[in-house]
């Protein structure tokens, strides 16, 4: 057995013994990056279009512009995600949308799919994640398709 196989079993029987723990409780890290998928269905490149382009869900385009991207009102307050992925592998992304904060402290950039150290959350939000494991998913899956 693999060891990429190893983890991935053992990622999946914590899940299954600890499932109230959620997925934010259980992430594999292997130096910047989650090399293991958040969910177990591939992502949707459509849904995480709409995920990035969304001013209600990702809010990915009120810092970031996508060239040729058809959003309105685009900012320039973080690089452009076409030159910002195409450096990162699907780990490397999923790692930034799961928790920026850990590659850049100062960031303003939302930590995705983080339930712990965060302060002043309202009790709606409370031990939730503002994307889930498939959204996390399918917004990779759109992000490599912007890569050049």
């Amino acid at each position: 057995m693999t060891f990429r196989k190893a983890l991935a079993c053992g990622y999946a029987l914590a899940l299954f013994i600890f499932p109230s723990l959620g997925l934010a409780a259980n992430l594999v890290w292997d130096g910047n990056s989650i090399p293991l998928p958040l969910s177990d269905q591939v992502g949707n490149v459509l849904r995480g279009k709409e995920i990035v382009n969304s001013r209600q869900t990702g809010l990915c385009v009120l810092c970031h512009t996508i060239p040729g991207n058809q959003a309105r009102f685009e900012a320039n307050l973080a690089p452009n995600l076409v030159d910002s992925v195409g450096q990162f592998s699907s780990a490397q992304l999923r790692a930034r949308l799961v928790d920026a904060s850990r590659f850049n402290p100062n960031t303003i950039m939302p930590n995705y799919y983080q339930t712990n150290g965060l302060s002043r959350v309202a009790p709606q939000f409370a031990n939730k994640t503002i994307l889930s494991a498939q959204e996390i998913e399918d917004v990779i899956a759109y992000l490599k398709t912007l890569s050049p």
